[in-house]
């Protein structure tokens, strides 16, 4: 059995075992239950049948017993009733009900519904009925397996969620360490390329080329460091989000296709936050990519940057497929993904490096299917 699935098995095994501790707990509580019900019933009849006793019994009688009896019930609710319902008196019954008749009389309902009445033959054909209701100890023997089930519940709630949570851990490390070692494997071949620039330099080469092979090697550089810094805690520091955004806004103008109208606003002022540039403009490349794909390589994208007192919003927009309303979450998620190349990590990488590395907020601000869709940034300013 390999490591995943064993801690598959001891998560479900927990989980069952629970429940099974739950099911037998409750199904020992519910007998316990009814036993003490059966027990006050028992002493109620008892207590029935010393009413009985006193009422006829002759004047010259022993009464201690009879009395022991009757004072001994101090807790069990008891109201008694003649032929015609009227409540003859009553014991252990809460003051402040006594004082209202209307409360009473529901309260006799009540208690009508919790227990079979029992009769008591007073002598000279009187006959009363005694209802009684639970104990406070039964009562509150009614609400723990509802308490109990809660508590097994969260538990199994606890389990559940520490063993997703091991997995998804797990996950972001076996991706940590894919990444750093993409930029390990691109770093051999990149510092060969470099190599052969500096010699090209030298030799009778349209200068022009050599400048092209640069950018792409400066390009592969950029994405080394990007593909490096995941797993680690990236260095923020104090950065213009307008010239940081313009920057990614221009590299990825030159380099689409024609027939991609891009276009940008934003404020002349800088706006200061706290940014990794070169993960920030990897958000950029991610969402404009996306959104490029969306509009399958031609139309319209707008880069817009917007700010508040205390955030700057950049927006990218563009005039695709747009996306369902109940997949706006669900897009970001690892694996989530409607083309037919592609793990769809794009957007999930750009959460990460948006909320969990800069603190900030990114989502479908609004899509229409057919019509586009803009994706929204929110960074803190400083």
């Amino acid at each position: 059995m390999n490591l995943p699935d064993e801690r598959s098995f001891n998560r479900w095994f927990i989980i069952i075992s629970c429940l099974v501790v739950i099911v037998l707990v409750l199904w020992n509580t519910s007998i316990f239950f009814q036993r003490l019900k059966e027990d006050e019933r028992a002493k109620m009849n008892i207590w029935a049948q010393a009413q009985e006793e006193l009422s006829n019994a002759p004047e010259d009688a022993d009464l201690s017993l009879i009395l022991e009896i009757l004072n001994n019930n101090t807790t069990i609710p008891i109201i008694h009733t003649d032929e015609n319902g009227e409540i003859a008196y009553t014991t252990n019954i809460d003051p402040t009900i006594l004082e209202d008749p209307e409360r009473l009389k529901e309260y006799l309902e009540d208690l009508k519904d919790e227990n079979e009445p029992i009769a008591v033959d007073l002598g000279d054909n009187q006959i009363q009925y005694l209802y009684y209701g639970n104990s406070p100890a039964l009562n509150k023997l009614k609400y723990y397996p509802i308490g109990l089930t809660l508590i097994g519940f969260l538990f199994i709630g606890v389990v559940y969620f520490f063993y997703t949570t091991t997995k998804n851990s797990e996950q972001n490390k076996l991706w940590a360490g894919m990444a750093k070692e993409t930029a390990h494997q691109i770093g051999t071949p990149l510092s060969s390329l470099i190599g052969w620039a500096e010699i090209l330099k030298t030799e009778d080469v349209n200068p022009s080329y050599v400048e092209e092979i640069e950018k792409d090697i400066d390009r592969l550089k950029t994405i080394t460091e990007r593909f490096s810094k995941i797993g680690s805690s990236p260095n923020l520091q104090q950065t213009d989000i307008v010239a940081a955004t313009k920057d990614s806004f221009n590299y990825l103008k030159t380099r689409s296709s024609d027939l991609i109208d891009f276009s940008l606003r934003a404020p002349r002022q800088p706006i200061n936050v706290m940014l990794n540039e070169q993960l920030y403009s990897w958000t950029i490349e991610n969402l404009v990519k996306n959104a490029i794909d969306a509009m399958r390589g031609k139309g319209e994208l707008m880069i817009e940057i917007k700010q508040d007192m205390k955030q700057a919003h950049i927006y990218i927009t563009d005039t695709g497929k747009g996306i369902d309303k109940n997949k706006f979450r669900l897009i970001f998620e690892p694996g989530q993904t409607t083309k037919k190349r592609g793990w769809g990590l794009g957007l999930s990488l750009a959460k990460r490096i948006i909320e969990e590395y800069h603190r900030g907020k990114i989502k479908v601000a609004r899509s229409e299917i057919n019509k586009g869709t803009t994706f929204q940034i929110s960074l803190r300013k400083v």
